[in-house]
């Protein structure tokens, strides 16, 4: 149970480490220090109103609060090592559940994929709270005279996409989620060797609580011009899988892809993965900046997966599948159906404000989300986040989803963020 001396301490943690980053943190970015120290703090509430379907969800509005403190530690041991940490606690306040199909706007607590041990302990909970803390960063950098050497929990980002990703291996984002700041880590060994002036190989081992659940990949990177092109291979995950990307770029056009195949063995008692499968992914997008005041960025994304299910009506008894179940929450497949279209849009209507749109949508169904956020940036330090979530398509029926995203709710998302 949260009681008032769990949040007090807190409280407490949040001021006197808030108070020293305040006042001894160096800048980011200078490597003749020695220490420095970043936090940052996060209060975030999100309203929802679920679909009306008296049998599916009986309380139709819900209220989530959230705050997340953050604090990141460096510690540069030489000119070629450094040691980055970062320490989180959230603390979260709901109500009920209101629904039992369908996805939200702020992802659920799932256990982080590639990691060893999750070091995310539950310090307390009620019947509408918890407050959690976890270890998100614990890794060693070193600058190699050719190549880049990290061991330890660390971020790992692949790919083109700026929603979407086919050959994104490491818990990527999911592309409605509002807080995307900071990709969870993974306990891994990485080396990014420079093979020649426009040639890199980068190798990757990520490792779960068994060997099994582990990956092994490696990506060789080239460049032209503005151009790029990467090949990328591997094994893990109980799957085996190869790919490549490429993106073009000239004047105010941009162009990117991804294509990537896996392979999936049979697994005893799942119906998702009843026999061994070749599964394809693929990405293609694109952004193009408009000459419009300041210039409107747009980027668009049409997004593949092999791993969805093929009809609405399917996917919550393809997620209540372990196998599938497991695919999903590490990211393997960030939709639950296959298809998806998505246009993001993003204008600096001045250095104070920032106005964003986003439209995902299932061109099978034709149901979608259409996303409307402003960002308000007060000083260096202090921003307001306000987006407003309006979701479109079939409700859902009983336990059934009759459209992809009908199930979403319509909700309000308002975040203050504040850094030291």
């Amino acid at each position: 149970m949260v009681t008032a001396r769990h949040i007090g301490a807190f409280i407490a943690v949040w001021v006197c480490v808030g108070l020293t980053a305040a006042s001894g943190q160096t800048k980011a970015g200078d490597d003749d220090a020695t220490f420095a120290l970043r936090s940052s703090l996060k209060s975030s509430v999100l309203l929802s109103r679920w679909p009306d379907d008296v049998d599916r969800s009986p309380d139709r509005e819900s209220i989530t609060s959230l705050w997340r403190f953050r604090v990141e530690p460096t510690v540069h041991l030489n000119e070629r090592a450094a040691v980055d940490l970062a320490f989180e606690q959230r603390f979260r306040v709901f109500s009920p559940a209101s629904s039992t199909a369908g996805a939200g706007v702020l992802p659920s607590e799932p256990v982080a994929p590639f990691r060893i041990r999750q070091l995310d302990w539950r310090l307390a909970s009620s019947s509408n709270a918890e407050w959690r803390a976890e270890i998100d960063r614990a890794a060693l950098h070193v600058r190699l005279a050719d190549a880049d050497l990290t061991i330890g929990r660390q971020a790992i980002g692949w790919g083109r996409g700026v929603l979407f990703g086919a050959v994104d291996l490491f818990s990527p984002f999911t592309p409605l989620e509002p807080d995307r700041e900071w990709r969870r880590g993974v306990d891994a060994v990485r080396a990014d060797v420079k093979l020649g002036d426009r040639v890199s190989l980068d190798t990757v081992a990520a490792f779960a609580d068994t060997l099994g659940g582990s990956a092994f990949a490696t990506r060789l990177r080239g460049y032209a011009g503005k151009a790029d092109v990467e090949i990328l291979g591997g094994a893990g995950a109980r799957a085996q899988f190869g790919g490549r990307t490429t993106t073009a770029a000239g004047g105010h056009l941009e162009l990117h892809g991804e294509l990537a195949w896996f392979h999936t063995p049979a697994v005893a008692g799942s119906i998702y993965a009843a026999r061994d499968r070749s599964i394809v992914k693929a990405v293609a997008g694109g952004s193009y900046r408009l000459p419009f005041g300041n210039g409107v960025l747009l980027f668009g994304e049409y997004h593949y997966s092999g791993f969805g299910a093929t009809s609405a009506s399917r996917m919550l008894l393809q997620l209540a599948d372990p196998v599938f179940q497991e695919r999903y929450l590490r990211g393997d497949t960030q939709i639950l159906g296959r298809h998806a279209t998505a246009l993001l849009a993003s204008y600096e209507l001045s250095p104070e404000f920032t106005l964003a749109g986003e439209w995902v949508q299932s061109p099978v169904d034709g149901s979608g989300v259409v996303v409307a956020s402003t960002t308000w940036t007060l000083s260096d330090r202090w921003s307001v986040l306000l987006s407003g979530y309006v979701p479109y398509g079939r409700a859902p029926v009983g336990l059934t989803l009759a459209s992809e995203f009908g199930g979403v709710p319509l909700a309000a998302f308002v975040q203050v963020k504040a850094y030291w």
